[in-house]
């Protein structure tokens, strides 16, 4: 297997980037021999989409553009969200809060739009471009960010173990929790069980229980106020959220006071489906899709996952056991939109080797 450290600068807020063509760049054609890619980003605001769904869009960059607007244009910059309040950020010095930057539009578009921070390709179509996307590459103070993506090519991988743990949720449906947090223990036991079985190379994944629906998961900035309000709002109401938050979507929807919901919600379902009109994506988002959105929770409208995962590798001066690899501020977090039958909810780990 073979290991690769890249640097990517963005050069606009929005950027998608063909990894794939800068590892050739600049390491040649390294990770050719291997069946699999594992390729991982280091951030909150930046990472990949999986391979099925590049597929779909047709590895185009037109598309993906397209597909990723549309998210934009819900959850627009400059909105008064809470996250951005910088006031109402207590946990931040002065100085972080000159420094950090207004951004709660791009974690929620990252959460909405299903990307991850670790995806796994097949290596057999090595002229497809793979895309790290970078939904805030430049802040407000117009400065390009440094981001870093892991790439880890490898022919095989075995399972080594699993265990579970129970996290707590509220009784509301609506819920977010972290799951780092020291008293549900998954990533220390995650980071134990790496040490007692001495792997050095591979990946632990994190996966909701599939007799438990209603629930996603992502890893993002777990932060209490883009967490318990502004993602809150999306939840409970997406409509609603839309129309308040992203009001350039429709043309006056509120204008005439007669106007009716259901002309309102036939009004967004034409803009998204226009604004979704991409290559292959018909089938990921057909109008039956979008329409439960106004008809049940966020369920059918977020892209998020069942599972996550996250590297290990060992970290420099280790005595050649792994530890799991988590950028600044990454944290595996459990999104429920559904109430859980006993307030709890399961997490299945699953500890695999790169071979």
């Amino acid at each position: 297997m073979k290991e690769i450290n890249l640097a990517l600068t963005p050069a606009t807020r929005l950027d998608v980037i063909d990894v794939r063509r800068r590892v050739r760049e600049e390491h040649g054609d390294i990770l050719d021999p291997y069946a699999r890619v594992l390729y991982c980003s280091h951030h909150t605001t930046g990472g990949y989409i999986d391979q099925e769904l590049a597929h779909r869009l047709n590895n185009s960059l037109d598309s993906i553009h397209t597909f990723l607007r549309a998210f934009q244009r819900l959850f627009p910059a400059g909105k008064s969200y809470r996250h951005d309040d910088m006031a109402s950020r207590v946990e931040l010095t002065e100085a972080e809060r000159e420094d950090e930057p207004p951004n709660a539009d791009s974690h929620l578009s990252f959460i909405s739009a299903g990307i991850e921070n670790c995806v796994a390709y097949r290596n057999g179509e090595r002229s497809q471009p793979v895309y790290f996307i970078d939904l805030d590459g430049v802040n407000h103070k117009d400065q390009a960010r440094s981001r870093r993506s892991t790439i880890v090519g490898f022919d095989k991988d075995r399972l080594v173990d699993r265990f579970s743990v129970e996290a707590p949720v509220a009784d509301e449906h609506i819920d977010s929790v972290d799951l780092n947090n020291e008293k549900i223990g998954l990533f220390a036991k995650a980071e134990d069980l790496v040490r007692a079985r001495g792997i050095a190379k591979g990946w632990i994944e994190f996966e909701l229980d599939p007799d438990q629906p209603g629930a996603g998961l992502t890893v993002n900035e777990y932060e209490t106020l883009l967490m318990e309000h502004d993602l809150v709002s999306v939840l409970k109401n997406p409509l609603e959220y839309a129309i308040t938050g992203g009001q350039y979507l429709f043309r006056n929807p509120l204008a005439l006071p007669g106007k009716s919901w259901q002309y309102v919600k036939y009004d967004f379902i034409r803009i998204m489906n226009r604004a979704l009109h991409v290559p292959g994506l018909r089938k990921l988002l057909p109008d039956q899709v979008v329409r439960r959105l106004f008809t049940t929770s966020a369920s059918h409208f977020l892209g998020m996952k069942r599972a996550v995962r996250f590297l290990v590798l060992p970290g420099e001066g280790s005595d050649g056991c792994g530890s799991i690899v988590k950028g600044t501020y990454q944290s595996p977090i459990l999104v429920q939109w559904k109430k859980a039958n006993g307030g709890r909810r399961r997490v299945l780990a699953t500890l695999r080797e790169c071979l």
